[in-house]
């Protein structure tokens, strides 16, 4: 990692994982670029010290590289890129519209492309190791009734991270994918998730309705703290206190529940690759 002091710009700074990167960054002397829709909303990094950008993740990308530009000029160098912005489309697949289908993949996958994309050329530009940390999910992992566009936006993210970091490996930036489980950042607050408009009777009583009415209930009683899960991945991120000594790994799960919930996965798709080996394999000229 460069000796030189850590120069971070944070997406969706406003609130969650993004703002609480931000404040453990501070607290140890680091420079942080903070980024949101509105810099009112995150008002409260700018007092803390950070920097405020107005970025909107779905904007074209001459926007987001002049912004790019207009960040790396302000220290002359960045070593952290943290793509934070996302939010859950709930709703069955045939609720959801195009329209909302669209939007959702806007902002969880292609403004991680696209940020990442007005980026990349100044990290490379930069003396030593720099990085990307991508936000994933155990829903990366894991399909549901109810969510199954949110599950796709992150399955791609995570694809992408891990596509991302052999492209960039070379040039000596680490990509990560974070694949949080249940945190309590707002992120299911009302007015934060975003429900398909139409909704059919016909889901109600099934696993896609009981999500639906379910996902309130939720918000406000998730196990994982984000203040402390965001100090875990800035040790990670920075191979400081837990994680001295230790490379970053290409994917970071978040929480008490993250790994239980991929072993559980890994399991499944074991038990599946052995029941059907002998048919699905027998396919070779």
């Amino acid at each position: 990692m460069t000796s030189q002091t850590p120069v971070w710009f944070i997406t969706a700074a406003s609130s969650g994982f993004g703002k609480y990167i931000a404040f453990e960054a501070l607290a140890r002397g680091h420079k942080v670029i903070a980024s949101a829709r509105s810099t009112s909303r995150i008002q409260d990094l700018k007092e803390a010290g950070a920097n405020m950008v107005a970025l909107d993740v779905t904007s074209p990308l001459p926007e987001l590289q002049k912004i790019a530009k207009e960040a790396n000029d302000k220290y002359g160098y960045i070593t952290h890129l943290v793509n934070a912005a996302g939010y859950v489309l709930v709703g069955a697949v045939e609720e959801t519209s195009p329209k909302e289908d669209f939007d959702h993949f806007n902002t969880n996958v292609f403004g991680m492309l696209n940020v990442s994309k007005a980026f990349i050329p100044y990290l490379r530009a930069t003396p030593g190791e720099k990085t990307i940390a991508n936000f994933g999910s155990i829903a990366s992992w894991v399909g549901g009734p109810g969510y199954a566009l949110y599950n796709g936006s992150k399955w791609a993210c995570s694809g992408i991270s891990e596509g991302m970091r052999a492209e960039l490996e070379p040039f000596d930036i680490k990509v990560t994918v974070v694949e949080p489980g249940y945190f309590r950042t707002g992120f299911l607050n009302t007015g934060t998730r975003v429900e398909s408009e139409l909704r059919l009777k016909e889901y109600e009583e099934t696993g896609a309705g009981q999500v639906r009415n379910g996902l309130a209930g939720i918000d406000g009683s998730q196990q994982g703290d984000v203040k402390k899960g965001c100090k875990v991945l800035v040790d990670i991120l920075t191979h400081t206190g837990l994680a001295e000594g230790k490379d970053i790994p290409i994917r970071i799960a978040l929480g008490s529940d993250s790994p239980p919930t991929i072993m559980s996965k890994i399991r499944q798709t074991e038990e599946l690759l052995k029941e059907w080996n002998s048919i699905t394999t027998d396919t070779d000229h």
